[in-house]
């Protein structure tokens, strides 16, 4: 399951990389965009273009379509494993109008970017997808502004992890956790933990408890600014309250991924939040003391009755609209989404496929376990803000949510100074 932690740390490193290109957003005007409607039906050799193949996954899946289309070769472009450089290098070609980039994998946080700069064919029309058979939140990653822009290819949703020795049975809600808190105390160890850095796993966890909580971050336009709410407020004190009565240990205000794995695995934790990569890595490593001693279970919620929001993790495939062979494209993407080259996504990487029916293949859960779980997580799930100004809002999520868990600013002028650092940026300010 090596493949499964590199593949999941690249995608975190990939969003974080995002976070710092400082790129700047489009309006929803698509300038500088190619024509939508040129190359519909042309069919002829296509590049497709990603990050390291760190999971050996895409290989395998060109050479079997290459055996089946012999004069619609596709052609594997491989970028580095660094994401901020995937982003440039992808909004440079874009920029550049090359039609040599006719497939793209797109982070399920540059849709928005994209799309409002016209660099992204429309998923409409004869290029419609059929998304009856995928997760409902995976097909709302690829859309900005109402339309489809890229096709869900692999997924992933944040887990509970616990120690089923202490904790028998998992807790439902975020405040039946804290309860739990007095079986952490009473053993000497920290309570509960989540990716706390300054960096992007804060603005997933962060927005993770202001969703969880009813509130957003910004509207369904990826513009109006909506999180100065008091649903928010609620979402973000929880996590604030948690470091101040020490639920959340004082040292998780340092953790990413990897961190609180480790603390876990060390048995420092009796919570922790992270994605499903771990499973597999606390289970087999050496230095695991909990083996066989934790469990998995959905983010906890707000009632008994609904699961924690998830933030989406994930990659999208898109076309480029300066593709000169659309039609060829757009079956590859059809190719990405068959249920045998998902099945593949999870058998050969330990992705997380978007069609819901293969979580529930007992083959499949046989061999990892947590898959019933990641569906309600991913069922449950909501994309980050798909904006054209993604990188600004995170920057702003961070640095202000960062600043209230430390105890350097209030809830209330964290939430507000979030509030207005977004809305400069999306004036264009």
């Amino acid at each position: 399951m090596k493949a499964a932690r590199l593949s999941v740390i690249a995608g975190m490193v990939a969003i974080t990389g995002l976070a710092l290109a400082g790129c700047t957003g489009g309006g929803s005007g698509g300038s500088g965009g190619g024509d939508a409607n040129a190359n519909l039906d042309s069919k002829g050799p296509i590049t497709y273009v990603q990050g390291k193949d760190n999971s050996n996954v895409v290989r395998p899946l060109i050479e079997k379509w290459n055996a089946a289309h012999p004069n619609e070769k596709v052609t594997f472009k491989e970028q580095t494993d660094q994401a901020d450089q995937q982003h440039d290098d992808l909004v440079q070609h874009f920029q550049a109008k090359d039609p040599n980039y006719d497939v793209v994998d797109v982070d399920v946080v540059w849709t928005g970017e994209f799309a409002a700069k016209g660099w992204l064919q429309p998923l409409t029309g004869n290029f419609k997808m059929d998304n009856s058979a995928l997760l409902a939140p995976t097909v709302k990653s690829g859309t900005y502004n109402g339309t489809q822009y890229a096709a869900p290819q692999t997924s992933d949703g944040g887990i509970l992890y616990y120690r089923k020795d202490l904790v028998p049975t998992p807790p439902k809600t975020w405040d039946d956790m804290i309860k739990d808190c007095a079986i952490a105390k009473a053993n000497n160890i920290g309570c509960y933990a989540g990716q706390f850095a300054q960096y992007e796993g804060l603005t997933v966890n962060v927005a993770e408890a202001i969703n969880t909580n009813g509130g957003t971050i910004v509207g369904d336009d990826g513009k109006t600014v909506t999180v100065n709410s008091s649903e928010a407020n609620a979402g973000l004190t929880r996590l604030v309250d948690g470091f101040k009565n020490g639920n959340i240990p004082a040292e998780a205000i340092t953790y990413q991924e990897e961190q609180g794995r480790q603390a876990f695995e060390a048995g420092k934790l009796l919570f922790l939040r992270n994605w499903p990569y771990v499973y597999s890595l606390a289970k087999t490593d050496g230095s695991s003391t909990v083996k066989d001693t934790f469990g998995i279970s959905p983010l906890p919620g707000i009632s008994a009755d609904k699961p924690g929001v998830s933030s989406l993790g994930g990659h999208n495939a898109a076309i480029s609209v300066y593709s000169k062979h659309k039609a060829t494209a757009f079956a590859f993407l059809k190719f990405l989404q068959s249920e045998e080259t998902q099945k593949f996504f999870v058998t050969q990487g330990s992705l997380a496929p978007v069609l819901a029916s293969l979580y529930d293949d007992a083959s499949l859960n046989s061999q990892l376990p947590y898959l019933s779980t990641l569906k309600t997580s991913i069922a449950n799930a909501v994309p980050r803000p798909v904006s054209p100004f993604y990188p600004s809002i995170t920057k702003a999520v961070q640095d202000n949510a960062y600043a209230a868990l430390k105890g350097d600013k209030s809830v209330d002028q964290a939430l507000k100074d979030m509030s207005d650092a977004i809305k400069t940026a999306s004036s264009g300010q």
